[in-house]
């Protein structure tokens, strides 16, 4: 099985979708509820729940998952005569749910070919596909042939909001990256999450220290921008100063994005609670957040606090809370 001890739960849920090519015949008989041994879309849904939840005792390298929902739902199609079967699950977990949600609808499909035999034993099952996921590292995946609309209003993926035109800075704190002598790792990083949210990145190095960044901040936020990410600067070092230089020219702190990334990122190595990670608003409308200096680290970061960023800088501006 996949190592997943270290990843961190995240929310996750995953559409399935399949279809029973039942004929006329088999059609009507599914409908009019007039199969031999009962009710075959009531079973299947039913049969859909366990396959979801008896996934693990079927393919053995799938971690068993305590699942938090499932719905299966059978939709007649009459214009193919067919039954179109959906597997909804989800859960709070460190591996997602796509072959929870493809064994339900595989089972509640396979319900439906084993009660509708006796009346039309030409059946076929086709179409068996993942709609779409969403949650943990990658987000929002929708399958490449794509969703109905009717799809999309009752399931309405959530695709993470963004940044999109905002205007942000990427500062590696690092006294050997401002000399020369060491590369720079973690500002491409950072400012690579922060491209595909849509935010308009620049980046600078800095050596380590209060004053560098202290003047660079009040500069940025003279020349308005909107969110600067702080890479470095955040451990027990002596030098380790970026908590400090944020200090020196904050308006207002924002402890529950530095709270949240220690929480967080503890789910993947408990020297987190050595980090003083933090964040702020400088001006009226600039919010910074200062992660550690490892790729790593910003990398789980942004996953952790990507999320947020968008609502920080609206409400920031004014807007109303959800």
């Amino acid at each position: 099985m996949a190592d997943i001890r270290r990843k961190r739960a995240t929310p996750r849920r995953a559409v399935a979708v399949g279809e029973l090519q039942a004929g006329a015949a088999g059609f009507a008989a599914i409908t009019g509820r007039t199969l031999p041994k009962g009710d075959a879309l009531a079973m299947a849904e039913v049969a859909g729940i366990q396959g979801a939840k008896q996934a693990a005792m079927l393919m053995p390298l799938c971690h068993p998952l305590a699942l938090e929902y499932v719905d299966v739902r059978c939709e007649p199609v009459p214009e193919r005569h067919a039954v179109r079967v959906y597997c909804e699950t989800a859960l709070t977990a460190r591996t997602g749910v796509e072959m929870e949600a493809l064994a339900g609808a595989s089972a509640a499909l396979l319900t439906l070919y084993d009660l509708t035999k006796p009346v039309e034993p030409a059946l076929s099952i086709g179409a068996i596909r993942l709609l779409f996921k969403e949650g943990g590292k990658s987000g929002l995946w929708i399958h490449p042939d794509g969703m109905t609309d009717a799809e999309r209003a009752r399931y309405r993926p959530h695709q993470a909001a963004r940044l999109d035109g905002v205007d942000a800075t990427v500062i590696t704190l690092s006294d050997r990256a401002a000399s020369g002598v060491y590369e720079d790792r973690s500002g491409p990083v950072a400012a690579a999450a922060l491209q595909a949210l849509g935010a308009n990145v620049r980046r600078k190095i800095l050596p380590d220290g209060i004053e560098p960044l202290a003047g660079t901040l009040q500069t940025q936020a003279v020349l308005e921008t909107r969110l600067v990410l702080c890479t470095g600067g955040t451990g027990l070092g002596p030098r380790d100063l970026a908590p400090e230089a944020l200090e020196r020219v904050a308006t207002r702190t924002v402890q529950g994005l530095a709270e949240l990334f220690r929480n967080a990122s503890a789910e993947h190595t408990d020297r987190a609670w050595l980090s003083r990670a933090t964040a702020a608003l400088v001006g009226e409308r600039m919010l910074v957040v200062c992660l550690p200096g490892s790729p790593v680290a910003v990398e789980q970061g942004m996953a952790i606090l990507a999320p947020l960023l968008p609502h920080a800088l609206a409400m920031i501006d004014g807007g109303a809370h959800p």
